[in-house]
C-alpha cells in the first residue's frame, strides 16, 4: 500500500524551517498567488527558504514552478571527491500521482519530481552535462529508518529484482528516472516544463513542495540514497494540500 505522506517526515525537529503557511494567499512575493503559499524562514538559507509553488499544465505540458526568498540554484553542495558520503541538493515537489504515471510499478511509492545538483557523480548518462549541474529526476519516495527515524530514501531496487522501469532510468539501483528536461533559474525561481502522454492524471493531482538535501550512504549499500536534511516544506506537513491549476 502507497504510505501516507503524513508519516513521512524526517524525525529531526522540523521547526526552524517550517513558518506559517496558506494555501491560495498571496504573499509579499508578488503575484505568485494560488499554489502552496508559505512565510519566510529567517533560519532556513535563502536561496531554499520556499515562498510559492506551484503545477500547472498547458496542453500535454505540466509546469513545475517554486519561488524562494533568495536566488534559487546558487547554492550548491561541496565537492568531496567520491560517490560515498557525497550530498545532492534538492528542489522537490511531492505529488499524489502513482509511480506508474511515469513508467515505475505501481504503487511503489510516493512519486516525487526533482531538480537537484551534486559535484561527485552523474545519474544523466543520456543527457550529458558537467558535473554539479542543475537537473531533473522523477524519484520514487518510501520511508526508512535505517535513514534516521522516519527519514524517507530513494527506493532501492534489490540485487536480482526487476521492477519496471521508465526508458530513461540511468541504471542506478534506485528507483530515479534522468528524462534530461532541463530546469530554468530565473532570479528566485526555478521552473522545469515537463511533457506527459496522460495530461488528465497530472490536472487532478495533489502536490508540496520541500528544499532538501540527500546522502548517499558512505558505503553505497541500501539504502543507497537518504534524506538527510529537510531545509523547508512549504504546506508545513507535506500534506499535499497544492491543486494542479489552482
Amino acid at each position: 500500500m502507497k504510505p501516507s505522506t503524513r508519516t513521512l517526515l524526517l524525525a529531526a525537529p522540523l521547526s526552524l524551517a517550517l513558518g506559517p503557511v496558506g494555501l491560495g494567499t498571496a504573499h509579499a512575493h508578488g503575484t505568485h498567488a494560488g499554489g502552496v503559499q508559505a512565510a519566510a524562514a529567517p533560519a532556513v538559507q535563502a536561496p531554499y527558504d520556499i515562498l510559492h509553488a506551484k503545477v500547472t499544465t498547458k496542453g500535454h505540458v505540466a509546469v513545475f514552478h517554486m519561488h524562494t526568498s533568495g536566488p534559487a540554484g546558487s547554492v550548491k553542495p561541496a565537492v568531496i571527491g567520491k560517490l560515498a558520503g557525497s550530498t545532492v541538493h534538492s528542489y522537490v515537489w511531492p505529488t499524489s500521482l502513482d509511480p506508474s504515471a511515469v513508467g515505475f510499478e505501481a504503487k511503489s511509492g510516493i512519486l516525487a519530481f526533482a531538480v537537484t545538483a551534486h559535484p561527485d557523480f552523474d545519474d544523466t548518462p543520456l543527457f550529458p552535462a558537467p558535473l554539479g549541474a542543475w537537473h531533473s529526476h522523477w524519484v520514487v519516495l518510501q520511508a526508512d529508518d535505517a535513514c534516521g527515524k522516519g527519514a524517507l530514501k530513494v527506493v532501492d531496487i534489490p540485487e536480482g529484482a526487476k521492477p519496471k522501469l521508465p526508458k530513461t532510468w540511468p541504471g542506478l539501483p534506485i528507483l530515479i528516472d534522468s528524462p534530461g528536461w532541463v530546469p530554468r533559474f530565473d532570479g528566485q525561481s526555478v521552473e522545469v516544463h515537463v511533457p506527459f502522454d496522460d495530461i488528465g492524471a497530472v490536472n487532478a493531482a495533489s502536490f508540496d513542495a520541500v528544499t532538501a538535501a540527500l546522502r548517499v550512504n558512505a558505503s553505497v549499500h541500501s539504502p543507497l540514497l537518504c534524506v538527510a536534511d529537510v531545509f523547508k516544506v512549504a504546506s508545513g506537513d507535506l500534506s499535499l494540500p497544492g491543486k494542479v491549476n489552482r
